[in-house]
């Protein structure tokens, strides 16, 4: 394996300026002493609190910390008990990052604000009881007075404001002229700063702080954004249909192999223009941002980097971590790949991240397997989910035509998106092995079935390791594969298909890469112009 990346940030801690926190390397582990540490000095140089909304992602990024760190803050403000246990520490590394001074000790707040979390959903289901327990503790899920709020993003948001037209239309190669608008959950927008005419108070009040939003989560690639989290928790985890039906289509037509691991491309700038001209000003708005590794011994995962700001430059610093960390850079494309999808994913909605972070990888004319026990939907609700059984993962160009005629795709453009990335253009075939979907419903929409049981016996999770694997054919011969054992965690790629995918590509092609549009396996139509990337290689002529 090798790396194409930065050496990682300096490991120490910044207090000035926008950034509290930027502190990580490939080989630090940063236990949860050391970060409760950091997180409790960090919200004692904010002062006084009476309101706080804390936003952490969902159970799909159960993996994230998000869900320990924000029993931390819940700590902090007296809002629940303080665990009597502390996080274990790992030695095993390097040494842990110094301590912030003004954090020698565990400290509460003197303060015991009133606290709210929305987990940020984007288009999932909300999280059950079960898994707020599971990822937020015992404490936070029994609290009398509920804090969890769950975002409905079809019904509970408020538009903002807009980004210009012509940078959506430069991100989709002018494919899409409209203005993107930027949206988020309504009681998120109540949470902004109040400013009053002073002139009009008649009495003298007390002025209480701003209310504090943090939101926290996990840096990683991403199919959409490029790379996860900043402010996508905010338009995305917490935003509207028509934002996130608008944010996907762009990502989906400017061509998913061009934005995974780029933190910074087209879309993510309308984002951030979004973030200077309508967040920066409106709210007392911090990230909370972690980068998560998987240890090559245990396979435990472990927080590798920790990341507190209020601006673009926290995003910026996890995304040079994460790179190093989470992207695996392979030195030839398998021509199979097996990747396991834990209990997280109970929807193909969530489970193609097994196609999107391999795609990148995998040979021409290659083999995906995914083991999917938990599986029993395509979509996150009832609508999605019919209209991915009405049109299934059958590449760009035809799913480009079904859009053109039919409004229900029109108007809900992340199901097109959803439907594109998770087709392979006719480049690699996909086995699915659902435990609660049928053949019939499998092979419907596109991709092959296998039965789950025979799969897991042939591929016994227990015994594989991530990385290269091998096993003995019905030919008596011995063929590699390569294991993944939780696609959320990573991106997987080869150089060349890497770097073909920014254009800036001057190597030789990988085995069968100049067969690479010929290819058409199963239903699944590729086109010259599509090229295998999960959208537009090169746009399509307009009328």
């Amino acid at each position: 394996m090798t790396s194409a990346t930065p050496p990682p940030p300096a490991n120490s801690s910044k207090s000035s300026g926008n950034l509290f926190c930027s502190i990580g390397s490939t080989t630090t582990v940063i236990s949860n002493d050391v970060q409760r540490q950091y997180i409790e000095s960090f919200l004692a140089s904010l002062g006084e609190r009476h309101d706080v909304l804390i936003l952490p992602p969902d159970y799909t990024r159960f993996h994230s910390n998000a869900g320990w760190i924000t029993q931390q803050i819940a700590e902090y403000y007296n809002f629940i008990p303080r665990e009597k246990t502390s996080g274990n520490i790992n030695n095993e590394y390097d040494a842990e990052p110094q301590l912030p001074s003004a954090a020698a000790s565990s400290t509460t707040s003197p303060f015991s604000p009133k606290i709210q979390i929305i987990p940020a959903l984007g288009t999932h289901a909300p999280m059950t009881r079960s898994q707020i327990q599971s990822m937020f503790g015992n404490e936070l899920a029994n609290k009398q007075d509920d804090p969890f709020i769950v975002h409905n993003w079809r019904e509970d948001v408020v538009t903002i404001g807009y980004v210009p037209d012509d940078m959506v239309s430069e991100a989709t190669y002018g494919m899409v002229k409209e203005p993107w608008p930027a949206q988020l959950n309504k009681l998120v927008w109540e949470k902004r700063i109040q400013r009053g005419d002073d002139s009009a108070t008649t009495t003298t009040t007390t002025t209480l702080p701003n209310p504090l939003i943090l939101s926290v989560g996990q840096v990683v690639p991403h199919e959409v954004l490029g790379m996860a989290n900043f402010n996508k928790n905010l338009f995305v985890g917490v935003g509207g249909v028509e934002a996130i039906n608008l944010s996907h289509f762009i990502g989906a037509v400017h061509g998913m192999e061009k934005l995974m691991g780029r933190g910074h491309n087209p879309l993510r700038s309308i984002l951030n223009y979004a973030s200077e001209h309508y967040l920066k000003e409106n709210f007392d708005l911090w990230y909370i941002l972690t980068v998560m590794g998987t240890n090559e011994f245990t396979g435990k995962v472990e927080m590798r980097g920790l990341y507190i700001g209020n601006d673009v430059q926290c995003y910026d610093d996890a995304c040079e971590l994460s790179l190093q960390v989470n992207f695996n850079l392979l030195d030839k494309s398998p021509t199979k790949i097996v990747v396991y999808l834990n209990e997280e994913y109970h929807s193909t909605w969530l489970g193609n991240k097994a196609i999107y972070r391999t795609r990148m990888a995998i040979a021409n004319g290659g083999e995906l397997i995914v083991l999917a026990p938990h599986v029993e939907s395509f979509g996150e609700d009832g609508h999605i989910d019919e209209l991915i059984r009405g049109v299934g993962y059958v590449g760009t160009p035809t799913i480009m035509e079904a859009m053109n005629t039919n409004e229900e795709l029109k108007q809900n453009l992340s199901a097109v998106a959803h439907l594109i990335h998770g087709s392979s253009e006719g480049r690699f075939s996909i086995t699915y092995c659902p435990g609660k979907l049928s053949k019939e419903e499998i092979e419907s929409v596109g991709f092959q079935f296998a039965d789950l049981n025979v799969m897991m016996d042939r591929f016994d999770i227990h015994r594989l390791k991530d990385g290269w694997n091998t096993e003995i054919n019905d030919d008596g011969i011995v063929e590699e594969f390569y294991y993944i054992s939780n696609p959320a965690l990573g991106l997987w790629a080869v150089p060349s298909r890497f770097e073909d995918a920014s254009g800036t590509s001057s190597s030789t092609p990988s085995q069968n890469d100049d067969q690479a549009d010929n290819y058409c396996i199963g239903n699944q139509r590729a086109s010259e112009m599509s090229g295998g990337v999960g959208g537009w290689k090169q746009p399509p002529p307009q009328d």
